[in-house]
């Protein structure tokens, strides 16, 4: 494994990339690494003066969920740091390698299997066990993204800076998944060093739900953040993102819309299902994704228990 210091050193280095390795060293890909927590400035959460907040690429996982200000600040985003995982991966885990991993799909982890994130060019998993895979199709590939705080990130209107580059929205690290090789759209050499949000949005209430197949723990079905601002009988402000359903993360702006229009919280939450395509396996996914949807909407309305 190579140890650099310095980011353009790093960028020039021919290796993957490797921060907290939660999922790299699952993965195991031959190598060789390239151990990026030499370099300086890309660890931390700083608050600038007009309430701004740069969080650097490396900052782990249990430092977003710790950190008391932006539960305040930005709730939507602590609540599902603070669900992700356990402790103990949290604790190693970096933010970007949170925004970066691979996804779960088992065909592409498996090593008898060809498909387009190995070479391949095809995706096994249509023609077999697709019961976790995307309901929301836009692409060949229906392995769902995996990385929540990038769901969150989404609803945090959030931008981030690659090494080299200018800031840009979180979402184009992603693109509209059409392309089936490839879960970000960062290059050979390209290093992901940290991501700014917005001011604080006074009076937001916000919410987060993973729907799991056990009680911790667990990669999420579907999960849904909501970042709410009332005003009197309606919503000033609303932002919905969902993961677990597509081959990115995704924002609703059917869901939005229909809030901002004073439409009642479970017609909103019922406009998520009309772009789905499921297969004979995961359709249970749709009702999966308008409950969900509905749990957070209600929680951050303060309907239900459990919001910010």
């Amino acid at each position: 494994m190579t140890v650099l210091t310095d980011l353009g050193q790093a960028a020039r280095h021919a290796g993957e990339f490797r921060a907290g390795g939660t999922d790299l060293m699952a993965r195991r890909p031959a190598g060789p690494y390239v151990d990026l927590h030499g370099l300086p400035g890309l660890s931390g959460l700083t608050w600038r003066p007009d309430g701004s907040l740069r969080i650097g690429a490396l900052t782990t996982v249990a430092e977003l969920a710790g950190d008391v200000r932006l539960r305040t600040a930005h709730p939507g985003l602590a609540l599902t740091a603070q669900a992700l995982a356990t402790p103990q991966i949290r604790a190693v885990a970096t933010v970007g390698g949170n925004l970066l991993q691979r996804n779960r799909c088992w065909y592409y982890r498996n090593p008898a299997f060809s498909c387009h994130q190995n070479g391949g060019d095809s995706c096994p998993a249509r023609a077999g066990l697709t019961i976790y895979s995307a309901v929301i199709e836009t692409g060949p590939c229906v392995a769902p993204h995996p990385s929540s705080l990038a769901m969150a990130l989404l609803a945090c209107e959030a931008s981030v800076e690659v090494h080299g580059r200018g800031p840009s929205p979180v979402g184009d690290l992603y693109g509209d998944g059409s392309d089936p090789a490839r879960d970000h759209l960062l290059g050979p050499g390209e290093i992901l060093v940290g991501i700014d949000l917005p001011p604080p949005v006074p009076g937001e209430r916000a919410a987060y739900h993973r729907a799991i197949g056990r009680s911790e723990a667990e990669w999420p079905l579907v999960e849904a953040v909501a970042r709410l601002v009332p005003d009197g009988d309606g919503i000033a402000l609303a932002a919905v993102a969902v993961g677990g359903v597509a081959r990115t993360p995704l924002r609703l702006p059917e869901v939005e819309e229909a809030l901002l229009a004073g439409e009642p919280l479970d017609r909103a939450a019922a406009r998520a299902a009309a772009r789905c395509t499921p297969t004979a396996q995961n359709g249970y996914k749709v009702a999966l994704l308008t409950g969900t949807v509905l749990e957070v909407l209600e929680r951050a309305a303060g309907v239900a228990e459990g919001g910010a």
